[in-house]
């Protein structure tokens, strides 16, 4: 806070921002009235806004909906928004998803009066046109939210998204925002462009600093909430450590939802549940990268499992992350979800990539010969800049190419020999971050190949699934916490199912 005006910064990247409600300098106040518009279409539509006037402050609208997250400030804005600024030079910047060419231009800005500027979007890419359609399978509204409605009528059009799913959950008594609204689909933000829903995450964290817990699944396409909504210390100091989770990811099946595991696979029933073919997809990057990210994942698909990639923003729209689904034509909520469970999609915070083996696509089976080889092909197209793109067979790199000076397109090409069955990815990093201060990233789903020899890397994976479950069976069995032996007995029983898988 400011101690000779009382302002209150707005800190980010580093750098300070005063909020314009506070007209330190009345004296030379002007308008700027601004409208934003599809250059495609004509039409005006919703976009991140971030006005900084000639003193350096961040200016938004009275009662504004602002980005919530890390990175620089912006305001939400309606097709149109209208902020007083001192007289001078004022930058805008306007962002609106990740398909649209981020516009920056300066305006001056009149001591009175008021100067309107039209500013034209215009998409880098047409995903949609060829049948892929981006969706945030995982957010939260925590309970410092106060309009949680007038936000999420607002998100998934800022963020250009064709399926947004909001959850409830509990944590403790926290007062969670979201947690209003009942699950299903909220035909009250929904619209023919953007499909919203409500899914619940289920949860179980484990009493001491360094146990996991089971971990945490999202679920969605839900009728009914799944009860318990937590389990354990999440509840309250006694509550027991049951039932497991896999129980939730039954209901929710049995109801014809899907269940999605939460931040690449925390949690110690992760191998357990996807083993035993109760988990659809896998959420990774989610809400930010972190060094573990490829580690399970990849070891799940070397042993055997297969989970197509799935990811989210966790918190409000912290990032700018989406899975984008193939539904082959127009955007439909269940041939959306369809392509999702098959693992025909890829991950990503703006790069769009694509991979085909042999011609199949992520999420399809090749039957192959022992000793035959297949053709890999990764293509890529990006408003910012990637540095590296790789090309995985079963977590391991069989090709790559760095691009120093970045590349906005391009195709990575690599023959793969069929030694074992296993799966084939592409995934791309890039130095350049975006307005959520996150480094750019892309990966796809798998492709699955199939010759009937198991790999190393399969052998290796299982054992060390293997070891991770018995240490988990070992917390059940001596710390976890349940009301009759059976209830123990039950949730042994399950951990050892998945051991044995």
């Amino acid at each position: 806070m400011c101690v000779s005006c009382g302002a209150e910064y707005i800190i980010a990247e580093g750098r300070f921002y005063v909020p314009m409600r506070y007209n330190l300098a009345t004296k030379h106040m002007g308008k700027i009235s601004g409208k934003i518009i599809d250059k495609a279409t004509g039409q005006p539509v919703a976009a991140r806004v971030q006005v900084i006037t000639s003193q350096g402050m961040f200016a938004h609208p009275s009662g504004a909906i602002l980005k919530v997250g890390t990175g620089d400030p912006f305001f939400y804005a309606d097709s149109a928004f209208e902020v007083e600024a001192e007289r001078g030079t004022t930058r805008i910047v306007v962002e609106r998803g990740t398909e649209y060419i981020p516009v920056q231009l300066e305006v001056a800005a009149p001591a009175k009066g008021t100067a309107t500027v039209d500013i034209v979007l215009e998409r880098w890419t047409q995903l949609g046109d060829n049948g892929w359609h981006p969706g945030n399978t995982h957010i939260h509204y925590d309970e410092k939210e106060k309009r949680p409605d007038d936000r999420l009528r607002l998100d998934p059009r800022v963020e250009d998204l064709r399926m947004t799913a909001v959850s409830i959950l509990k944590r403790w008594d926290l007062p969670y925002a979201t947690n209003k609204y009942p699950v299903g689909m909220l035909s009250e933000f929904s619209s023919a462009h953007h499909y919203v829903q409500s899914g619940e995450e289920t949860r179980h964290n484990a009493p001491g600093p360094w146990d996991i817990g089971y971990g945490h699944v999202m679920l969605l396409n839900l009728r009914n909430a799944v009860q318990p909504m937590s389990r354990g210390v999440l509840v309250d100091p006694f509550e027991p450590d049951y039932p497991p989770l896999s129980y939730a990811c039954d209901d929710t099946r049995r109801q014809g939802g899907i269940v999605i595991w939460c931040h690449n696979g925390q949690g110690m029933e992760a191998p357990v549940a996807a083993i035993l073919g109760k988990v659809d997809a896998f959420n990774l990057f989610d809400p930010y990268w972190m060094d573990p990210e490829y580690d399970i994942y990849y070891r799940m698909l070397n042993a055997g499992i297969r989970l197509p990639a799935s990811t989210g923003s966790d918190w409000y729209i912290c990032s700018a992350n989406r899975v984008y689904a193939q539904t082959g034509g127009a955007f439909e909520y269940d041939s959306w979800l369809s392509a999702l469970k098959k693992g025909n999609t890829f991950i990503t915070n703006g790069p769009a990539l694509e991979l085909q083996v042999d011609g199949k696509v992520p999420g399809d089976d090749i039957q192959a010969s022992q000793g035959s080889k297949l053709s890999a092909i990764a293509t890529w197209t990006s408003h910012y800049p990637v540095s590296q793109v790789e090309l995985i067979a079963n977590g391991k790199v069989i090709a790559s190419q760095d691009f120093p000076e970045g590349s906005k397109s391009g195709r990575l090409a690599a023959d793969m020999p069929v030694k074992s069955d296993g799966w084939i990815a592409a995934r791309q990093a890039g130095n350049v971050r975006d307005s959520f201060a996150q480094p750019i990233f892309a990966h796809t789903s798998p492709v699955y190949v199939t010759c009937g020899a198991d790999s190393d890397e399969k052998k290796e994976a299982a054992a060390w699934f293997d070891k991770s479950i018995e240490t988990s069976l070992q917390w059940v069995s001596t710390k976890g916490r349940f009301y009759t032996d059976a209830q123990r007995k039950e949730v042994v029983d399950l951990f050892r199912q998945g051991q044995d898988a």
